[in-house]
Parts: C-alpha cells; structure tokens; sequence
C-alpha cells in the first residue's frame, strides 16, 4: 500500500469514528426520559443564517429565541429583542461569587490590564423558562408603559411626541402579548440536581449549557462586576429530514426577523432535552 493509498484510508477511518461518536452521543442523550420537555411556538424559534444559505441540505437547524428579564425604560427598548446571549441583572457580584468566581480579584484589576476577566470564561448551566413569572413582568412593564403614555397624550392631545410614544407603547404591547419570545433566561448554576430541585416543572424549565464571562463597568468611581451569559454555541436545534417539509410550509422567521413580519404561519413544536442537555424536536404542528 503506497503513502497517498494509507492517508485516504486513515482518512476514511477517521471519518468511520467520528460519525460512530457522534450518533453514539446523540442515542445516549436521547435514552430514557427527557430531562425536560417544552411546547415552543414559532415566537421562540428561528431559522438559523445556515437556512438560507443551504435551503436544499439535510442538516438544517434552529435557534431558540430566549431573552434576558430586563426593568425600567431599558425594558422598552430592548426587552422585546432576543438574542445568544446578554447580561442579566440576577447575575451580579453575589451570585458570580456562589458560581465560582473571584469577584475580588477581577474588581481590582486595572482598566487596561484584565488577563482573569479575559480567560474567565466557562461553562454553567442556564435555566429558561417559558411563560413564566419573567414574561408576565414583560407584559405588565408594557401595559404599565402604555398607561403612561396614553396619561401623557391626554394631557398634551395635540403634542406630536405624545402621539408617536402612545402608538408606538401600543404596537410594543401587541408585540409582548402576540409576537415577542416568552422564553427567559432566569437563573444560571453548575449543579443540575441542584437547579432541577429547585425549578422542578420539567414542561416550563429547559436547562442547557452556556458560557458565561465577567465583564466590569464603571458606575461613578466604583467598579462594578457583571456576567455575561452566551448559548449560541450550544443551542443549535437540528431539524429531522422527515419534518423539513412541516418547516417550509410554516415559514419559519429568519434569523434577526421581527416575527409578525415575516408573513410565518403559527405552529408548535415540542422540544425535549436529552442526558446531555442538548435539545432535539420531537414533534411538529401547524397551527
């Protein structure tokens, strides 16, 4: 057997390996009972940029669409937006502590001269919930929100800033009660018993890893340490061959698409969370 005959058959065999690796893993996190299991719709699902690019590949995927609980005006103004990650306020300094972190010596740190904050990454496990307590603070931020401006717009009927912030309060509280995400990001930990004993509704609580950073900013002289959570890596959905279809006629929202203009058909989607806390689709419906 020449060189070039023994490299293509390494090759091969690595290849053989991997994919016997890879589908071991997957049966494995799909045995036995699900570690969770949630009933999404099309507002905490999208099309990953992949989609568009390879319309006609097999392995196409989805993202979960989750948010961050946010208060005050930043709430109107950002709180309707998902993304892969963000920086939650119930991740202070506190809790960076109890996750392992050393807030002290990261604080002490000079501006220009950050090498734990930068390696500090790692890895936790994020809880999601879905239409919980974080979604209904959203929606009555948005109604409080729209009570505001329309006290505002009837005090000053004819003040063109008035108008504007009322419509656009009421388009945000159709969006929250009708469009927008209800999934949220509420609770980060490293030990899933833990995490699970204390959110055990396995139909409203996924729990995946995530990666999770410091960053610090500055509020007057004092330092202040924050957490930033990032899920992209981990939460890429695949979607079965078998269900491609399903997905075409729903017309799922591209990736960074405003869902209510999308011209997306409504439809449902139970997502099970295996052993290894990936995620894979267990069913759909159009709706």
């Amino acid at each position: 057997m020449n060189t070039r005959t023994l490299t293509l058959a390494l090759g091969a065999a690595i290849i053989v390996v991997a994919n016997a690796v890879a589908l071991g893993g997957v049966a494995w996190n799909r045995s036995g009972e699900p570690e969770s299991r949630l009933a999404l719709s099309q507002r905490e699902l999208a099309k990953t940029a992949e989609w568009r690019a390879h319309h006609e590949d097999s392995g196409l995927a989805l993202s979960l669409k989750w948010r961050i609980p946010r208060a005050g005006q930043e709430a109107y103004e950002k709180n309707g937006y998902w993304s892969y990650g963000g920086s939650p306020s119930w991740l202070d300094e506190r809790r960076l502590a109890e996750l392992g972190f050393d807030v002290e010596r990261a604080k002490a740190q000079g501006a220009g001269q950050q090498p734990y904050l930068r390696k500090s990454e790692r890895e936790v496990l994020v809880v999601l919930e879905l239409a919980g307590a974080a979604w209904e603070q959203a929606l009555e931020g948005a109604r409080r929100n729209l009570a505001d401006k329309q006290a505002a717009l009837a005090a000053e009927p004819d003040a063109e800033q008035a108008i504007r912030a009322e419509k656009q309060a009421r388009d945000w509280l159709e969006r929250e009660e009708r469009h927008n995400s209800r999934l949220f990001a509420i609770d980060a930990g490293t030990d899933l018993a833990g995490l699970r004993a204390q959110y055990p509704d396995r139909s409203r609580y996924m729990i995946l890893t995530a990666h999770l950073r410091l960053h610090r900013s500055a509020n007057g002289d004092e330092v202040v340490l924050g957490g930033y959570l990032n899920t992209r890596a981990g939460h890429r959905i695949n979607v079965p061959h078998a269900l491609r279809g399903t997905f075409a006629a729903a017309r799922v929202a591209e990736v960074y698409e405003v869902y209510e203009a999308s011209g997306a058909a409504p439809f449902g989607v139970v997502l099970a969370v295996g052993r290894r806390l990936e995620p894979w689709i267990e069913s759909v419906v159009q709706r």
